[in-house]
């Protein structure tokens, strides 16, 4: 099958297109024929090698996590899944090795929900790991509650955008850091909108004097240390960017898979409390460049490749892969 992959550590130009490992299905496991996979900053961490002590890597990788398709196999104990069926999934292990930027993947249950039915696979491809980012940190972490004031950052982002729809619906007032060009968008999200850069925690006092009940750090460095410095009594902090959140009395956390998590997501997206703004879509074959604008770091939204499927025929497997046969132990 053909996918992306790279065997050292590097920039963009170690991804190349081409032939690389079909899957195996594992018994608790499924097949999916992807439609879209998004990009996130950890894709290219991984593969600079900044999470070398962390996921051990099995070259040659195929990267990515956040994957939408279809269902063409399910595997021998799989009874929440049949053929044809449209998921989405953070499709995260513990070693990097076979990712979703590729035509099929086999993603674990516990990594997987049905599809929001009013999203488009690109959007939907979008939501796995921002918004199990958001929902953990804000449900679990943060534990936000109504009435309460959060600040967000980089609320025009991924992870931020997610984050400020969520936090309102948890009946939160929510301030977001964001460049001015981005301001009339995270207004649209709920979020009231301030600058990056010198004077951010004096904006902030301005809106809200006696400080923020949580803060949501998705930056580090100088956000980090404002988030701390603009804490209410009482109040939470939580990074996602940098461990240096330890110095300031808060949390660091990784989002990890969860099914339920994720099929509530599902819901919320459907029932149009959350929404996922795609900035910009490239073909499976330009994943390096998908990558490369990532990096950047000033995207709005996601960025997502997709893989072109020429006909819609019924989903079937690849041949080569597993095929139902007698599975007796």
């Amino acid at each position: 099958m053909k996918g992306i992959s790279y065997t050292r550590y590097g920039g963009p130009e170690v991804l190349a297109y081409g032939e690389v490992r079909e899957p195996r299905v594992g018994p608790d496991s499924v097949l999916v024929k992807v439609r879209a996979a998004a990009v996130n900053p950890v894709d290219w961490k991984c593969r600079e090698g900044h999470m070398d002590r962390m996921l051990e890597p099995a070259f040659p990788v195929v990267p990515g996590w956040d994957v939408s398709g279809v269902v063409v196999q399910p595997g021998v104990s799989v009874t929440e899944f049949g053929v044809g069926d449209e998921v989405i999934g953070y499709v995260r292990e513990d070693l990097l090795s076979h990712g979703t930027f590729a035509e099929y993947v086999a993603a674990p249950l516990r990594t997987l929900a049905r599809k929001p039915r009013n999203l488009t696979w690109e959007q939907a491809a979008g939501l796995p790991l921002v918004g199990l980012t958001a929902y953990q940190v804000l449900t679990r972490i943060l534990q936000v509650r109504r009435g309460e004031t959060v600040l967000v950052h980089a609320a025009a982002g991924g992870v931020g955008s997610i984050a400020v729809q969520l936090a309102r619906h948890l009946g939160a007032r929510v301030i977001g850091t964001a460049s001015p060009h981005n301001h009339d968008f995270v207004r649209g999200l709920g979020g009231e909108p301030v600058e990056y850069g010198d004077g951010l925690t004096e904006r902030v006092r301005g809106l809200a004097p006696e400080g923020v009940d949580a803060a949501f750090d998705t930056v580090g460095g100088g956000a980090l240390k404002a988030s701390a410095n603009l804490l209410a009594p009482e109040g939470r902090l939580v990074s996602i960017a940098d461990p240096d959140v330890f110095d300031y009395g808060g949390r660091y956390y990784f989002v990890r898979p969860d099914a339920t998590d994720l099929l509530r997501l599902t819901e919320l997206a459907e029932e149009g409390v959350v929404s996922v703004h795609v900035s910009e879509t490239f073909p499976l074959e330009r994943a390096a460049d998908a990558h490369r604008l990532n990096q950047e770091g000033r995207t709005r939204g996601k960025i997502v490749v997709t893989v072109d499927w020429e006909t819609e025929e019924e989903p079937v497997a690849p041949e080569g892969l597993w095929q139902e046969t007698d599975q007796s132990p």
